[in-house]
């Protein structure tokens, strides 16, 4: 009886999630099931891959999708890419409302390209009207995948589950080696004030090292964050600055 009970309970907590995710996460499946669920992965690597291919070197921005037009930080995510978009960097988000939309507008407003991953929700999140080219993923994993894959640097507005899971993500990567130690930037200092002090504590209970504090550079200058990426970024990876005259967007420096 009891683990009947659980198995409804269970049950009834993956029916509030992505039906795409749900059905992969469920349990074992017959073996062409399986295989049919491998493929259907796949066929949304394929699709982000070829939409995404030509997007140009990006920043990925995160950021919540509850913010309003109307708040502060709406604003500041709209300067932030803004000014990535200036960097020449192609600004990419998880394509949604919010603060994802703000990144993408600022790249709109200077003229820059602006991209998105979209996912399917339950509650279904549109893509935003700022978005050069976008792509809607039916599993979270293969749009994170998309969000890391063409990006030399990361951005966190503030939010809350997805974007510290993104943000956690892209930290586990560079500290495991998985990544190239590309830029983190935290725009916000207020807000991202206790996220700080609990990495602190991580490092004092010896779960993460001291370097590690440094993977990351908090702020509320949008300038300051430029610096950062153009320092660990742009010169780091061999980037190749715009002309503004000619129109030119940054790109790989070839090998000579």
């Amino acid at each position: 009886m009891m683990l009947r009970l659980l198995h409804e309970d269970r049950e009834a907590v993956v029916r509030s999630g992505s039906r795409h995710d749900r059905v992969l996460l469920e349990g074992p499946h017959s073996r062409r099931k399986d295989l049919w669920l491998v493929l259907r992965t796949v066929r949304d690597f394929i699709t982000g891959f070829r939409t995404l291919h030509f997007a140009g070197p990006c920043v990925t921005v995160f950021g919540s999708a509850r913010y309003t037009e109307s708040d502060p930080y709406y604003a500041l995510g709209r300067d932030v890419g803004r000014a990535l978009a200036g960097m020449g960097f192609t600004v990419m988000t998880g394509g949604g409302p919010g603060l994802m939309e703000a990144a993408n507008r600022g790249a709109r407003d200077a003229g820059g390209r602006s991209v998105g991953c979209n996912i399917e929700l339950p509650k279904e999140q549109a893509p935003n009207a700022y978005l050069d080219r976008s792509v809607t993923c039916r599993y979270f994993f293969v749009r994170k995948v998309l969000l890391f894959k063409y990006s030399y640097a990361f951005v966190a507005l503030p939010g809350g589950f997805g974007t510290l899971d993104e943000l956690m993500e892209a930290l586990t990567l560079i500290q495991t080696g998985k990544i190239a130690n590309f830029p983190v930037v935290l725009v916000g200092t207020a807000y991202w004030h206790p996220f700080q002090q609990l990495l602190a504590q991580l490092a004092a209970a010896g779960t993460i090292d001291e370097a590690d504090l440094r993977l990351l550079l908090v702020t509320d200058d949008v300038q300051a964050m430029v610096r950062h990426i153009e320092r660990h970024a742009v010169r780091r990876f061999g980037l190749v600055a715009p002309t503004r005259l000619l129109g030119e967007r940054v790109t790989h420096r070839q090998a000579a």
